[in-house]
């Protein structure tokens, strides 16, 4: 009899799920067909139409009113992703662990791909400081928490106690928390704050609904 036909992929559209598997495994959302299209050096017709092509075999569906209107409806059984529970953190305050047993409010379930390595936790965005980086109010970040950061991380820090989700930004001495919504102003760090990373933003989970 053979397979079934919405089991039937092509290695071009094999190709295209996993780069859409990868995308959501990395930011916790999927990319834009102009995204898609960037990433393969395709139109975007090209791209629109892959993605068709594996709606129609039940590999994707459709997210009607949404800016990202697909979603992952299966994944192949060698691609499918282990997922590891992470702890959901219901405040960040100075001088207490992160993970302290108080500051847990449940866990989430996480791609295994997405947290390889260090401790991580997730933690609710308040707010749209950071809607342009697809972080919007409600959604969960998941967090790998470490104390550095680089150039253009997003991060959640403590400032003068005050934990915030914005994008690192460090030029020669000066230090910056951007925002990704041009109506919130940046912070400008000075020499008498007290700025603490807690960890860099590594995937989001959004809202249910949204």
């Amino acid at each position: 009899m053979g397979k079934a036909k919405t089991d039937e992929i092509t290695p071009l559209q094999r190709k295209t799920l996993e780069a859409i598997c990868r995308f959501v495994d990395a930011k916790g959302f999927p990319p834009t067909v102009k995204e898609l299209s960037e990433i393969f050096e395709i139109s975007p017709a090209s791209a629109h139409d892959r993605i068709n092509q594996l709606v129609r075999k039940g590999y994707l569906k459709r997210e009607d009113g949404k800016s990202r209107g697909i979603a992952v409806a299966r994944r192949p059984s060698e691609m499918a992703a282990s997922l590891v529970s992470v702890p959901v953190v219901g405040m960040v305050a100075a001088g207490c662990p992160i993970l302290a047993e108080a500051n847990i409010i449940g866990q989430v379930l996480v791609e295994s791909n997405v947290v390889r390595s260090g401790q991580h936790f997730a933690l609710r965005a308040v707010g749209d400081s950071m809607v342009g980086a697809g972080i919007n109010d409600g959604d969960l970040i998941i967090v790998r928490q470490q104390p550095i950061a680089e150039d253009g991380d997003i991060v959640v820090a403590l400032l003068n106690n005050e934990a915030t989700v914005k994008r690192l930004k460090i030029k020669d001495e000066l230090i910056e928390l951007v925002p990704e919504n041009p109506e919130v102003r940046k912070i400008q760090i000075r020499p008498e704050d007290d700025l603490r990373v807690l960890g860099k933003v590594v995937a989001v989970r959004h809202k249910q609904g949204r």
